[in-house]
């Protein structure tokens, strides 16, 4: 028995209107920008697996790459781009459980398991504090 991820509202914070991000079979980004509290304060579970699920859309083809433009650095938005296709699989991707480590202040590394029918893929994301926002700086997945 496999788990069927909640059908979210579509993402409306696109930089691009005039181009709607095809979003089909795949849930849409609809969590605020991962925003901190007090010093010290971390992104909750909920928006970093959100970010884990879009951006595993993203590396299987289901979902544009523009439409996770504002939680990324220009460096890894470039790398998101250059990478392309990197989980080949006919299911949807489904993010499950999220991992955190903070390796220092103002930085934050997770490992996110992305189920894909049969197959499970692991995501490795590392974001750090640009101002009130926390943005992705880097990604690896297997």
């Amino acid at each position: 028995m496999a788990l069927s991820p909640v059908p979210e509202p579509p993402y409306d914070g696109e930089k691009f209107p005039s181009q709607a991000p095809q979003t089909a079979g795949s849930l849409a980004l609809d969590t605020p920008p991962l925003v901190w509290g007090p010093p010290g304060a971390l992104p909750d579970e909920r928006g970093l697996r959100h970010l884990g699920q879009a951006l595993a859309e993203v590396l299987s083809g289901r979902r544009p790459p523009r439409s996770v433009a504002d939680r990324l650095t220009e460096r890894a938005y470039r790398d998101l781009v250059r990478a392309g296709r990197m989980i080949h699989t006919s299911h949807p991707p489904f993010a499950g459980g999220v991992r955190v480590t903070e390796p220092r202040d103002g930085a934050i590394e997770m490992c996110v398991l992305i189920h894909c029918g049969r197959r499970t893929h692991v995501l490795a994301v590392r974001l750090e504090r640009h101002g009130r926002q926390w943005l992705c700086t880097d990604f690896e997945t297997a």
